[in-house]
């Protein structure tokens, strides 16, 4: 059964990670296809709630390298943590209630980073004619 969002509750814990994020150039707060809430740069996905039943409640699932994900899992499990739905792709799950704001902020520059990257490849090189 598919978990439906309270989106009252989606919301407020999504407003820290909204603050933060948009602190970041390029920025655009929106929704998915669901309405739950996402931070994206360019159009690519950087953050958003985790709303697949396998993820707890209020879960903020972020871009996240493979490695740079094991260690946080390894280092602070209670904070971090994966599903097997997720496990595939490169991101990592994280109990907002448990993240500070600093690493919150830290979280979602790299997210960011990722994100920005993407968008560079996906853009054709300058100059560049059909």
């Amino acid at each position: 059964m598919k978990r439906r969002p309270d989106k009252q509750r989606v919301t407020g814990a999504f407003d820290t990670v909204r603050t933060i994020g948009l602190t970041l150039p390029q920025v655009e707060a929106t929704t998915k296809y669901d309405g739950s809430p996402v931070l994206k740069v360019d159009g690519i996905f950087m953050a958003g709630l985790a709303m697949h039943p396998s993820a707890e409640p209020d879960t903020l699932v972020v871009r996240a390298g493979l490695e740079d994900r094991e260690r946080l899992v390894e280092d602070a499990p209670e904070t971090y943590y994966l599903t097997d739905y997720y496990r595939s792709y490169p991101l990592v799950l994280i109990r907002l209630s448990r993240v500070e704001p600093d690493a919150l902020h830290d979280l979602l520059s790299v997210s960011w980073h990722m994100a920005t990257a993407k968008a560079r490849r996906r853009r054709p090189p300058l100059g560049f004619c059909r």
